[in-house]
């Protein structure tokens, strides 16, 4: 037994454009829309403006093209930029404890002599 009324009424051709990419085409679809465009065929179909295609995703298009709309990219750039300043310092400070060190060294080293002689 089937179900009367399961699929949509309203099942009818759409355009949908991508506007990043500016690409556009022609599906079946249930999409509500108010606006209307007027398809290379010379008749006039309901709008549906999509974000994202296959002409803008980094997947289909072998680009590294990233939208991002909540800057995810930004604040991981700034994570790392923050980690190398912390890495730099780092090596500095041990760089300047190591001369502090030899410097000790040399000291101690010429007073024992002294000592001795």
């Amino acid at each position: 037994m089937s179900k009367k009324e399961l699929h949509p009424k309203d099942y009818r051709d759409v355009v949908f454009i991508d506007e990043a990419a500016n690409y556009s085409f022609l599906s079946k679809s249930t999409a509500k829309s108010e606006e209307t465009i007027k398809w290379t065929d010379g008749k006039e179909y309901p709008l549906v403006k999509i974000q994202i295609s296959s002409a803008s995703h980094p997947f289909f298009t072998g680009e590294e093209k990233i939208i991002d709309t909540e800057g995810r990219v930004d604040r991981f750039k700034a994570r790392a930029e923050k980690a190398k300043k912390l890495r730099a310092a780092l090596e500095n400070k041990s760089k300047k404890a190591a001369k502090e060190a030899e410097k000790k060294s040399k000291i101690s080293d010429s007073i024992e002599a002294k000592a001795e002689g």
